[in-house]
């Protein structure tokens, strides 16, 4: 055992991990979901529940899974493993658990390959000015994304025309493709070699280019109104149940808690860095991401479509439909085009690594898979099932983030507060720090944070979505 630790890989640094963390919690939520939920439920009025939840799930669920993978020295299946082992004796039945956020973390990661293919097509349309070739007409541009992402209403629909049509005929497949390969070469570079290169150059990017953006459209006659969407401030909507329901699901989505992206990468984490310290970082920096695409994307649309703004919608519609008429009517238009998308192919490959890098460390761990391997076979499963599925993406999100990804994150909270022994558990976490975690964390989890994943499922299920 002790011969298969030194041969693992991990981060060669306290920031690099951060970043990375960053990077799988920097996402397409922030982007194409966060702004809308701000618009909507009224600026401040969402914003306080949501940094209350952001400061409870980054202060237990975050720290939790860095914890859990660290000392387990693995993902899901063997932390859940260790789990059981020590409590029960018997090691399979967690590991038999711990193979359900792996499989929530590869369909999400198929689902996102589908999404990362419509981003590179669109960062090249960016950079050609194919994009800001159709102009500000709502037809040409709805059209040109329908063509690229086909819509069915059932699995058997979709299949049926994908293979009608040769799998290559409609949707994005290339794009899909070339996307995946590039995220697939990072991965394969290993995480210290690749994973964590990769973001310390595309994280420190992402912000700096986002923040550009934000003050350009700043000076732009009619951001102002923009900025009253976000600073609005009703108390009355704190009264709404449904404010608290969206701004819960938005942070506990968007920190990335499902019980394997995190707790793969905290397994990488060395024993002397400090986790609650590398938990809060995330949590800030996730959350200025999330904030800086509201500052430019809530603006922008106020800049061209006025009160028109509240009929705008999230989701990729946003991104894909709305965002490029808004930046094709703006002046230097063709530019903030092409800077966003780049943000947005920089969120779109640090998540889909994360994601991947979970069953890609299973067959290591497993079955014995050196890198290579792993992240090839893992690599044409994605490809193959992504490709097959693309009229049905938007059912197949669903599935995972409303069903699989807070079971995953209840279960990594079960296995960490319930089944493992508290004085493991606090010293799993309180490793390589100074001074050991408040008094308040342990009953914060056990009590609060895991029925809070409950909850997150529950009330998935309930409003088809919260996140």
């Amino acid at each position: 055992m002790s011969n298969e630790e030194t041969k693992r890989d991990g981060f060669s640094s306290k920031w690099g991990f951060i970043l990375a963390c960053i990077g799988s919690a920097v996402g397409m939520g922030n982007i194409w979901r966060f702004p809308i939920m701000v618009q909507k439920y009224g600026g401040m009025t969402f914003l306080i529940p949501y940094f209350i939840f952001v400061i409870l799930i980054g202060a237990s669920g975050v720290i939790e899974e860095f914890a859990l993978g660290r000392r387990a020295g693995a993902g899901p299946v063997g932390a859940f493993g260790m789990c059981t082992e020590e409590r029960t004796g018997n090691r399979r039945s967690g590991e038999l658990i711990g193979a359900i956020p792996i499989i929530g973390a590869l369909m999400l990661a198929i689902g996102y390959t589908v999404v990362l293919g419509w981003i590179f097509k669109y960062t090249f349309l960016s950079i050609s000015g194919g994009l800001f070739g159709m102009g500000t007409d709502m037809g040409v541009i709805g059209g040109a994304f329908d063509a690229t992402a086909p819509g069915a209403e059932s699995l058997g629909e979709a299949l049926g025309m994908m293979a009608s049509s040769g799998f290559f005929g409609i949707g994005n497949g290339v794009w899909q493709i070339i996307g995946l390969v590039v995220s697939l070469i990072i991965m394969a570079l290993g995480v210290a070699g690749g994973i964590e290169k990769a973001n310390k150059v595309m994280m420190p990017v992402l912000f700096f280019l986002f923040l550009g953006l934000g003050i350009y459209i700043f000076t732009l006659s009619g951001s102002s109104e923009g900025y009253k969407y976000i600073f609005t401030l009703n108390p009355a909507g704190l009264a709404n149940p449904e404010v608290w329901v969206f701004a819960f699901g938005q942070a506990f989505f968007s920190l990335s808690v499902a019980g394997n992206g995190s707790v793969i990468y905290g397994s990488y984490l060395s024993k002397n860095e400090d986790i609650p310290n590398s938990a809060r970082n995330v949590a800030v920096f996730d959350t200025m991401a999330a904030l800086l695409a509201a500052f430019v994307i809530i603006p922008a649309m106020a800049v061209v479509l006025g009160a028109g703004i509240n009929d705008v919608s999230g989701g990729p519609g946003l991104m894909f439909i709305y965002l490029v008429n808004v930046f094709n009517a703006m002046p230097g238009g063709r530019i903030i085009g092409f800077v966003f998308f780049i943000c947005v192919l920089f969120a779109g490959v640090s998540s889909i690594v994360n994601l991947y890098e979970a069953p890609v460390a299973f067959l290591q761990e497993k079955l014995k898979f050196n890198r290579i391997a792993a992240v090839a076979t893992i690599g044409v499963i994605g490809m193959i099932v992504s490709i097959a599925i693309q009229p049905w993406t938007s059912q197949w999100m669903d599935l995972v983030s409303i069903w699989i990804c807070p079971l995953g994150a209840m279960l990594a909270g079960i296995m960490f507060f319930w089944v493992l022994k508290e004085k493991t558990a606090l010293s799993a976490v309180n490793e390589g720090i100074k001074k050991p975690i408040g008094g308040w964390f342990y009953p914060l989890g056990k009590f609060i944070y895991v029925p809070l994943a409950l909850l997150a499922l529950i009330l998935g299920v309930y409003y088809g979505g919260i996140g």
